[in-house]
C-alpha cells in the first residue's frame, strides 16, 4: 500500500511515517509533503498513491485546496486537531479522520477502513471535500472565555486574558498568570489547546501562548522565530521553519 503523508510539521510527519510502517509491513511511504503548493506541484507530475493522510490547515491553505486544483481519486485520512463540531460535521459528510496527536491503534482502525472508504468514495470524493472545505472555513466555534484551575482545596476560575500561556514542564501542564503566579494542572497541553480560543497559539510541543502576553517575534536562523513575551519567562520561545507561516499569519489576523 503506497501512503502519501501531508503534514507541515516535520516531525510529526516523520512520527507518522513511522507508527503507519510499524503497522504494516505491506505499507510505503511515498512521500512527505508540507504545504498545499508543494503538493500541488507533486501530484501534477506523479502518480497517485492508495491512500493519502493529511493535515487540514497547511501553513499556506486548507489542504481541501489541493483536491480542488488537482483531481484526485485517492481516499484521505485527515489529521485534525479540530473540536467535535467539526467532526461532527466530518461524519455527517463521511469524511474520515483522526485526531491529534494520534496513538498506534488510532491508525490501526483507520487503516481498517481504508478498503471501505474505497468502496463508499469513489466517484464522489471531490465532491465530499469541496463540502468539507466549506464547512470548516465557515464553521463558527463556540468560544472559551475562562478555565477552572485547582488549587490546594479550591478552584480558582480564570478568564482567558489573564492566563499568559501553558507550557509542559518534567511531563507537567503548568498555567502561567499574566501576574507571574504559576499553577499545576491535571490536563494534557492537548487538552488546553482544545479549551482555548482562537488567541491561544501552540508554538511547539510545549507551549501553548495567549496572543497578549507577546511582546514581539524576531527572526532566528535558519528561517525560526523566537517568540519575545511581555513577562518574565524562564524558557526561550522557538518556532520551527514548518510552523513559522502559521504563526505569522495568526498575529496578522
Amino acid at each position: 500500500m503506497k501512503i502519501i503523508i501531508i503534514e507541515d510539521e516535520s516531525l510529526v510527519a516523520e512520527d507518522l511515517a513511522s507508527s503507519l510502517k510499524n503497522c504494516s509491513d505491506e505499507i510505503e511511504i511515498v512521500a512527505l509533503l508540507g504545504s498545499v503548493k508543494e503538493a500541488i506541484v507533486y501530484f501534477r507530475t506523479n502518480p497517485q498513491p492508495d491512500l493519502i493522510f493529511s493535515d487540514i490547515q497547511l501553513g499556506d491553505g486548507l489542504s481541501f485546496e489541493i483536491i480542488k486544483t488537482v483531481p484526485l481519486n485517492v481516499p484521505v485520512i485527515f489529521c485534525t486537531a479540530f473540536n467535535e463540531y467539526a467532526l461532527d460535521a466530518f461524519k455527517s459528510n463521511g469524511i474520515e479522520y483522526i485526531l491529534k496527536p494520534f496513538s498506534a491503534a488510532e491508525l490501526k482502525v483507520a487503516l481498517a477502513k481504508f478498503h471501505s472508504m474505497q468502496q463508499l468514495m469513489s466517484g464522489q470524493i471531490a465532491e465530499q471535500y469541496q463540502k468539507a472545505m466549506e464547512i470548516i472555513s465557515n464553521l463558527k466555534q463556540p468560544v472559551s472565555t475562562s478555565i477552572l484551575v485547582k488549587y490546594r482545596d479550591r478552584l480558582l476560575p480564570f478568564s482567558l486574558d489573564k492566563i499568559a500561556l501553558f507550557y509542559v514542564e518534567a511531563e507537567t501542564t503548568v498555567m502561567l498568570a499574566h501576574n507571574g503566579k504559576s499553577y499545576t494542572l491535571t490536563e494534557s497541553l492537548e487538552d488546553m489547546e482544545k479549551r482555548t480560543n482562537r488567541f491561544f497559539f501552540r508554538m511547539n510541543r510545549q507551549v501553548l501562548v495567549n496572543r497578549n502576553a507577546i511582546a514581539d517575534v524576531t527572526d532566528y536562523f535558519p528561517r525560526k522565530l523566537k517568540i519575545n513575551l511581555s513577562l518574565p519567562f524562564h524558557k526561550d520561545i522557538f518556532v520551527s521553519r514548518e510552523k513559522r507561516s502559521k504563526v505569522l499569519a495568526w498575529l496578522g489576523n
